[in-house]
């Protein structure tokens, strides 16, 4: 799941011999830390970059006085362009995330090891050894076999995406000395990172039918939204309400067929 020091980091493809198995057991993990690993004391975190968005208008809904709706100028400029990093602890609802004008590694690393920092210091001190921790909250668990080298106690799992600069030793090597377990999205699968489901929400609630004319008023605008977020957040649940209509309506469709049978029968010749 994570990069090695002395070797070359994992292939985003899935070329070769068991790529799509490689997928699976990414795609596996993820789906056991959203179900399971709150509950054994391991908070989970997603991050995600959002954006670029520009500085101009855009439509959506919004509120005007009865026969005087809103008017979008004809003739504008183009007034630059902002990203939102984001960090989401999907249990919570509690949303980490900071308004930039571009996302490079050397901006995002330190401003996620700055707010991964903070998380950390908030955690409750561990009165367990490392043997009386539920096997979820230990290392071996998500990477699969014994730490190769001394490591801290295991506190917090973080759904990445699977891009390089996620995977460079430098910043792979800081998580996992400060206790943090990376857990990247198979190729395709960005979808797994609910970072990317929060993004939306706040990115529409913050721009639109808005007229943002500089990078200020879009940064303005998206840290704004966070702030009003946070003050009443919505926890996000795994496998909930709409998972249950999906796996409903798909034994619906499976009714009549023999897939859906233990024991089908066999017809006679």
């Amino acid at each position: 799941m994570v990069s090695d020091r002395h070797g070359p980091t994992q292939a985003q493809g899935r070329g070769g011999a068991g790529g799509r198995s490689e997928d699976g057991r990414k795609k596996g993990a993820i789906d056991l830390a959203y179900r399971l690993a709150e509950a054994a004391g391991l908070p989970v975190w997603c991050q995600d970059e959002a954006g670029p968005y520009q500085a101009i208008p855009r439509p959506g809904a919004g509120w005007a006085p009865v026969g005087k709706p809103a008017l979008q100028p004809h003739e504008y400029l183009r007034g630059g362009t902002a990203k939102l990093l984001t960090l989401f602890r999907p249990a919570t609802g509690e949303v980490r995330a900071k308004g930039v004008t571009h996302a490079p590694n050397a901006v995002l690393h330190p401003w996620l090891q700055a707010e991964l920092t903070a998380v950390l210091a908030s955690l409750p001190a561990l009165t367990l050894s490392e043997d009386e921790r539920p096997p979820l909250a230990r290392w071996a668990t998500w990477l699969g076999h014994e730490p190769t080298e001394s490591l801290p106690p295991l506190r917090v799992l973080l759904i990445w995406d699977n891009l390089a600069g996620h995977l460079s030793w430098s910043i792979v090597r800081w998580l996992l000395h400060h206790g943090v377990m990376p857990l990247y999205t198979p190729l395709s699968g960005s979808w797994l990172n609910l970072a990317e489901s929060v993004q939306r929400i706040l990115v529409r609630r913050a721009l639109d039918g808005q007229q943002p004319q500089s990078q200020e008023d879009l940064i303005t605008g998206l840290d704004d939204t966070v702030a009003g977020w946070n003050a009443d957040p919505t926890p996000f649940v795994w496998h909930g309400k709409r998972f249950e209509r999906r796996q409903r309506a798909r034994q619906r469709r499976l009714g009549g067929s023999p897939a859906t049978q233990a024991h089908p029968q066999l017809s006679a010749a």
